[in-house]
């Protein structure tokens, strides 16, 4: 069963006795925990644990209310300063791992005022934490501005959004079906509206 007909029947089935605590929904390799689905629908949150590999480690966090994303701090374990020149790109570490719940992914995102002001941006965003990575949280950021940038300890580099993943099954097909469209890509539609 797939994460969002879980979902879905969880929905149609809040208060019922047939979602009980402790049962699961199993897709493959995945698996959905009954208690876990009702709070990500009721809250809106998924549990994740983290581990620092210092306790000088910022602890990501939620800015506002509103914020999707938790902002990710820059860890340089030795206090120096990373500078970024003009059209390079460098691994920034966060000194975080993370414990994401099977089901999802972390996407880490640019930070809209450093591309805005300096244009530094994540190069491959978005970057994708896996469910089971273990290993520490690195951010991948280029110089797109027209000077060098400097990075220091603690600053806000990125932002972290959790998402759920649909996974598919593949099968081959001896033909596709027609569309309007057809192979037209690589901006076929146009620019303009008309």
């Amino acid at each position: 069963m797939s994460y969002h007909r879980a979902l879905s029947e969880l929905r149609l089935n809040m208060g019922n006795e047939s979602s009980k605590s402790g049962e699961n929904y199993k897709d493959q390799e995945t698996q959905y925990d009954v208690a876990s689905l009702q709070s990500l629908i009721t809250s809106g949150k998924i549990e994740v644990s983290f581990k620092k590999s210092s306790p000088d480690v910022k602890t990501p966090e939620y800015k506002t209310d509103g914020s999707s994303g938790m902002d990710l701090c820059a860890y340089i374990e030795d206090g120096s300063t990373i500078t970024i020149t003009q059209g390079q790109r460098t691994l920034v570490k966060t000194g975080i791992s993370m414990v994401i719940p099977n089901g999802f992914e972390g996407q880490v995102r640019p930070r809209s005022g450093l591309a805005l002001k300096n244009g530094i941006t994540v190069l491959n965003t978005p970057g994708t934490i896996d469910s089971d990575y273990r290993g520490e949280i690195g951010i991948i950021l280029i110089n797109h501005g027209q000077e060098s940038f400097n990075i220091n300890n603690g600053d806000r580099i990125a932002q972290i959004i959790f998402s759920p993943v649909i996974k598919a099954n593949l099968s081959i097909a001896e033909n596709l079906d027609e569309t309007d469209r057809g192979e037209g890509g690589f901006g076929s539609t146009g620019v303009t509206n008309e």
